[in-house]
């Protein structure tokens, strides 16, 4: 995952939460001077044109700041529908000017940190707490709190926002360095100014929500188009792609021979290593169908030459990480009823409908086209030809001449409902136990 990948430095986050973003804007993305009024018809508003909740938290945390609330400090925590994270946290600091948005796995919840913290009463209870890190009490109330007071903060809140998503409820934590913690008097006007930004942060999880769940089903492009009302039937156009069509081999007996559970670990690790590979070289993956994936990569998007480049470091990436499962597989069945793994990949280019097909009130977003169905009788031919990965003469026209000779001439093959014999093309190895004839060269 891409997002594991950024450095946090100057700050630092536990092993189960993950940076995704960072804003350093500081200060000056809110006006220099705010009132209180300012911040309400920002609120009430401008607020509402900003669709990136990174962003918007910051610049409601630097005019508030502008405005005399006197917050150094504050986090924010949402839960959310997600295959991989139970929530995202949104964390700005006015000493070091960053704004970062992080996200927790499940393994967040069994924390010893989390349960030792503030949060987790606010989050899991909705309970408001309220701490004066100027007494020794409050400093020893949470490992967190003993840190904050060395940093200078005198006084923290933490407060629930709402009802949230699923068990845990919405949460803010506001922390201070003004002497004595924050006046009586400012803590009304914050109370009053979060109810109104509660508001922004309830629209902002349903569209996430919204987006993560398309983006799960569907995949990031078709998800977001549908998002965008590509909902009726019909909706879609035509374009010109690579498609990519995986197989594993005798699929059919590993279900005979394994349990429901056995096969569906065994599905999984499979389909993990071929959807990060589609997914890393810019594929949008469409379908699981059955044992199969069909993925295309977009030529209007991508360019016709990077796309089916793209689709062959995806299928060579996926090859290699299938080789490596079989040579060290972990957390999987015993081997000797499903080892080794292996599996087929297609690679044709045409013209194919990108969009909604189906019923009038159960729809599909998905390819279809003479493409797709061609290249499915490519993919079949691996076992017969003994190779793992077959691409035929569009996608190498398309491909660098670098790439020329790296593919093996297979011949030409009637492929059914295709006129004329379709030509061939081998990359990578051939499948080790096959006795199929050797390529034409």
């Amino acid at each position: 995952m891409s997002n594991h990948l950024i450095d946090p430095a100057p700050r630092s986050y536990v092993p189960t939460v993950y940076l995704r973003a960072r804003s350093d804007r500081g200060p000056a993305c809110a006006p220099e001077k705010q009132t209180l009024d300012d911040v309400r018809k920002w609120l009430l508003y401008e607020a509402s044109g900003n669709n990136d909740v990174l962003l918007l938290f910051e610049e409601f945390m630097w005019r508030c700041h502008a405005a005399g609330l006197a917050i150094d400090r504050s986090t924010l925590h949402v839960g959310t529908l997600h295959p991989q994270f139970i929530g995202f946290s949104w964390m700005w600091n006015a000493t070091d000017g960053l704004c970062d948005e992080i996200a927790a796995d499940a393994r967040s919840l069994e924390s010893e940190a989390f349960r030792r913290s503030p949060l987790f009463k606010v989050m899991s209870l909705g309970e408001t707490i309220k701490v004066d890190l100027a007494t020794e009490e409050g400093r020893q109330s949470a490992p967190i709190m003993l840190e904050l007071a060395e940093e200078g903060y005198t006084f923290y809140g933490a407060m629930p926002l709402s009802n949230g998503s699923g068990q845990m409820r919405n949460a803010m934590t506001l922390a201070t360095k003004h002497p004595g913690g924050w006046p009586e008097e400012v803590k009304d006007e914050i109370r009053k100014i979060l109810d109104l930004f509660a508001f922004h942060v309830e629209r902002h999880i349903l569209v996430r929500i919204a987006q993560n769940v398309a983006d799960t089903y569907l995949g990031p492009i078709a998800g977001r188009r549908v998002l965008d009302g590509e909902i009726k039937r019909g909706d879609g156009e035509s374009i010109q792609a690579v498609v990519f069509m995986c197989d594993m081999r005798g699929f059919t007996g590993l279900a005979d021979r394994l349990s429901g559970p056995d096969v569906t670990a065994i599905l999984n690790a499979y389909f993990d290593l071929v959807s990060d590979a589609v997914l890393n070289n810019g594929g949008d993956i469409l379908k699981f169908m059955g044992d199969g994936i069909l993925a295309v990569f977009d030529q209007n998007a991508l360019g016709a030459d990077k796309a089916a480049e793209a689709a062959l470091s995806a299928a060579r990436t996926a090859l290699s990480a299938i080789d490596q499962l079989n040579t060290a597989p972990k957390g999987l069945p015993d081997k000797s009823l499903w080892h080794p793994i292996r599996i087929g990949i297609g690679l044709h280019q045409g013209e194919v409908f990108f969009g909604n097909v189906g019923g009038e009130d159960r729809l599909d977003f998905t390819v279809i086209g003479r493409a797709v169905n061609e290249t499915s009788r490519v993919e079949a031919l691996c076992k017969p030809l003994g190779q793992t990965l077959l691409l035929t003469e569009p996608v190498r026209a398309a491909l660098p001449g670098t790439f020329h000779d790296e593919l093996s001439a297979m011949g030409d093959h009637a492929l059914r409902g295709v006129g004329q014999p379709v030509a061939i093309y081998a990359s990578g190895h051939a499948h080790p136990s096959s006795s199929a004839p050797q390529p034409i060269s």
